[in-house]
């Protein structure tokens, strides 16, 4: 490497050209002989590559203007470097999370060759941030894989979008912003994915080995001592999942809905179905409030009734990990290491309504195809002349002289799938109003440090007079209805094209003119995914299945417990969830009823688009605009060091 300098070239970029390029082709050798497909390997790779580059080119402009540790590097730069000179007794008592940064940052340069110095700490993340997009590309292909369906050879289908879907989950501006800096989220971020990916792979099979049960523990330990809040999501998401994966392993046999003729005979019929492992868990595409309700009862039905089984098959070894945590806690008297003052737990429930603007600012090119398939709907009553025949109902159900009036009361209320949709536009709105109201926390770092974009972000909105917190209520159920049903994929797809697990005396709303569905006993767990439908028929592109129910009430049970406890409002804190909702968002072509390549691919192109925009924007403000803090007459404060705006 002593021609680098001759040359005018970085040393380090050489260094890691040369690397990846190695590593590159490997990785080029092993997608094609997992997918068969010369051109899916060569797209990953060239994917991969520019996501690296562009990550070394922000830590080069990074380190020419910012060389010294700035913000929060102030404490995990010095604290790293004191490692490096062995001194493992030594903690600073500000930092308020586990060592795993530090120790992997050593490892990794130790294997390298490299210095402790600023920038090749900061190099640890620009290393880590491609392997993370191949994580994400592996989750995405993982969920959409039909399970039981591998071929011979063993051969992963590694589809477009899963590609294109995890190389934007690198470039999460949030994200990425912190490959050039020396912070935990890019590492948390990557274990926790690799701790997913392993948890995809338990979920296509019926039973696990012991040797991936141990596994799973170690990936788990190693996700809490990068961040302590991803007990979250290595227990209560993956955990959760597993769970309902050992409820579908119970495969009771089928057995035929009887005709009901009293309330309390369906709900005995039915609890007793759940207790078997008989839920139900239908797509989300076919999914109403009620079916919320219903998909809830079932799994909590039937984990109580199954609990000894679930626990000795599947989930002990995310008990391990909760019984660790809670040790830790209890050893450490709190949840943080250092700085315990201003990290108190605090219940913050306005977070799950900040939430939702923020996933609509980033991912606002995902919600083009439902809004104009919203605008399709409503211009269709003026541009066709056919009306739509009204949905008939099933006389015998409704008027069966047998059924007592409880039950056709009970039934009825049960099927109005609009009674539910707007009293769950209802509750939105009231439950948001009364929590503007009433658990609005404004953390006084927010209002204290105006390097920080929510310093701003709150000055000019909720902070601004009282009335404009109230005016966001709408705006955030608004939001939160568009995450939802972007979630829920295109509509054409609701009827057909995957096996449902459907237990409900109600009607679906893809049966709103059938009759309660019967009982049936779910297909081998085998042929289930956490996060997707089991075999879709083989002309349904298996991209476009959407998430099943419970996979989306597990992960919003996630997020809320990760995120009601924080009373500060960092954008850091929604990285995670963030990624987990993109994992499942089904593929959706831009325009309604058109396959065409544009159509297909827009949408992904727009989303990288966007984010490489909200990145290179916030990059320049961060390099380009310093300035200093002054006091009342004009005098430098904080030592006259350079303050820099970032997320």
């Amino acid at each position: 490497m002593t021609m680098a300098p001759r040359l005018g070239l970085n040393s380090s970029l050489v260094l890691q050209v040369v690397r990846y390029g190695l590593i590159s082709s490997i990785l080029r050798l092993y997608t094609i002989h997992k997918t068969g497909l010369n051109s899916v390997g060569s797209f990953i790779v060239l994917s991969l590559g520019a996501v690296s580059l562009f990550a070394q080119k922000w830590l080069s402009s990074v380190a020419n203007h910012v060389p010294e540790p700035y913000l929060d590097e102030v404490f995990h730069i010095p604290q790293a470097q004191v490692y490096c000179d062995g001194k493992y007794g030594v903690w600073d008592d500000k930092i308020t999370t586990p060592p795993g940064l530090y120790v992997l940052t050593i490892l990794a340069n130790s294997l390298g060759g490299w210095p402790c110095s600023v920038y090749y700490l900061r190099l640890f993340n620009v290393e880590i941030i491609p392997y993370l997009a191949l994580a994400a590309i592996m989750s995405r292909s993982r969920l959409e894989e039909p399970k039981g369906t591998r071929n011979s050879r063993g051969r992963t289908q590694f589809s477009i979008y899963a590609v294109w879907t995890g190389i934007n989950i690198s470039l999460f501006p949030v994200l990425f912003f912190f490959s050039g800096l020396y912070y935990t989220d890019v590492i948390s971020t990557f274990v926790v994915l690799l701790a997913y990916v392993n948890h995809l792979g338990r979920v296509s099979q019926d039973r696990t080995s012991l040797a991936n049960d141990v596994y799973t523990l170690f990936l788990g330990l190693l996700s809490l001592c990068m961040r302590q809040t991803n007990i979250f999501w290595v227990v209560v998401y993956m955990g959760g999942l597993e769970a309902v994966h050992g409820i579908k392993a119970l495969h009771p046999e089928a057995e035929p809905a009887p005709v009901f003729t009293t309330l309390s005979q369906q709900i005995q019929f039915y609890i007793r179905r759940y207790s078997l492992g008989d839920i139900h868990d239908p797509t989300l595409n076919i999914t109403s409030p009620i079916d919320l309700v219903l998909c809830a009862v079932s799994i909590g039905i039937a984990v109580i009734c199954n609990l000894w089984t679930i626990i000795r098959q599947r989930i002990w070894p995310h008990l391990v990990i909760l019984g660790a945590f809670v040790g830790f806690v209890a050893w450490n008297g709190g949840v943080v290491l250092g700085d315990k003052s201003n990290h108190v737990a605090t219940l913050h429930l306005a977070q799950m309504l900040y939430i939702w603007p923020l996933f609509a600012f980033f991912s606002a090119p995902l919600f083009i195809p439902q809004l104009l398939s919203m605008l399709t709907l409503v211009l269709k009553p003026f541009t066709s002349s056919a009306k739509a025949p009204l949905p008939r109902r099933n006389s015998k159900e409704t008027n069966d002289p047998k059924q007592t009036a409880a039950l056709k009361v009970f039934n009825q209320l049960g099927s109005n799938h609009t009674a539910h949709t707007i009293i769950v536009l209802a509750g939105a709105l009231a439950v948001a109003t009364l929590i503007v109201k009433f658990n609005t926390i404004i953390h006084p770092f927010t209002l204290a440090d105006n390097r920080h974009y929510m310093f701003y972000v709150f000055r000019y909105s909720i902070l601004k007079t009282w009335w404009v917190r109230y005016a966001f209520v709408p705006v955030y159920v608004v939001c939160g209805w568009l995450c939802w049903t972007t979630l829920q994929g295109s509509p054409s797809d609701a009827t057909h094209g995957a096996h449902q697990l459907l237990q409900t005396p109600f009607r679906t709303k893809s049966q709103a003119s059938s009759k309660p569905q019967a009982s049936r006993a779910p297909k081998k767990a085998s042929e289930q995914s956490s996060g997707s439908p089991s075999h879709p028929s083989q002309s349904l592109d298996h991209a476009t299945i959407p998430p099943t129910t419970s996979s989306v009430l597990i992960l919003l049970l996630s997020a809320t417990l990760s995120l009601i406890t924080a009373p500060l409002v960092e954008p850091r804190y929604f990285i995670i969830p963030w990624v987990f909702w993109r994992l499942l968002v089904p593929a959706r072509p831009t325009l309604p009823g058109s396959d065409s390549p544009v159509s297909r691919w827009l949408v992904p192109f727009l989303e990288t688009a966007w984010f490489l925009v909200v990145n290179v924007t916030t990059m320049y403000i961060f390099i380009t605009r310093p300035f200093y803090w002054r006091g009342p007459g004009g005098e430098l404060l904080d030592e006259g060091r350079i303050q820099r705006f970032m997320w």
